[in-house]
């Protein structure tokens, strides 16, 4: 202890403060009027009072309590940055999990559409060839009616110009004869 005072009291002596002020050794010093001596006074009043009431340890608490604070800060900021590599990675994955299924819907998309045009091509095909059916069935069908009606025509020019020929060339007599053999053809046909 004795030694801590000495080295104490030699870098007092030996402070650039007292090298500027009174003499330390001097009677005049060590009085109450000398201002040195009430600041050295009250400095070290004030280090005891601090020591006294125990306010380093107080202060060791706090920055070890702050110092734990900040560990646990920065552990939960660790914690919290492997959580969000880990959601990162989990939301790279899932969107290269879409981007995927995206290609595939594409690429489904792409196919389908295809085929829809093919199926879409046939349908046209199988309509042109139930259209050319249909307009060559109306073609023989008109055709077959203009036959007929060329061969009714034919009937009735036919049928006009023998009676024409048939009234010129017989007689009221001839005639009568005719119609009753007419009938009596249908009267055995019918019987």
């Amino acid at each position: 202890m004795r030694k801590f005072s000495f080295i104490a009291a030699f870098s007092l002596a030996a402070s650039p403060a007292f090298a500027a002020s009174k003499n330390p050794f001097s009677a005049e010093f060590w009085t109450l009027t000398n201002t040195d001596l009430i600041v050295a006074i009250s400095f070290f009043v004030f280090i005891g009072v601090l020591v006294y009431f125990k306010v380093p340890k107080l202060i060791g608490e706090q920055l070890d309590k702050r110092a734990e604070g900040i560990k646990n800060d920065l552990a939960e900021a660790r914690a919290t940055r492997e959580e969000a590599q880990k959601i990162l990675a989990e939301y790279e994955r899932k969107s290269q999990e879409v981007q995927a299924q995206a290609d595939r819907i594409v690429e489904t998309a792409k196919s389908e559409a295809a085929d829809a045009a093919e199926q879409a091509k046939e349908d046209i095909k199988a309509s042109i060839e139930r259209r050319l059916a249909a307009a060559e069935e109306r073609i023989a069908s008109a055709e077959a009616s203009a036959v007929k009606d060329v061969r009714d025509r034919a009937v009735t020019v036919a049928v006009a110009a023998a009676r024409d020929v048939i009234a010129k060339q017989t007689t009221a007599t001839e005639g009568n004869k005719l119609i009753d053999d007419a009938i009596a053809q249908v009267d055995a046909k019918l019987h």
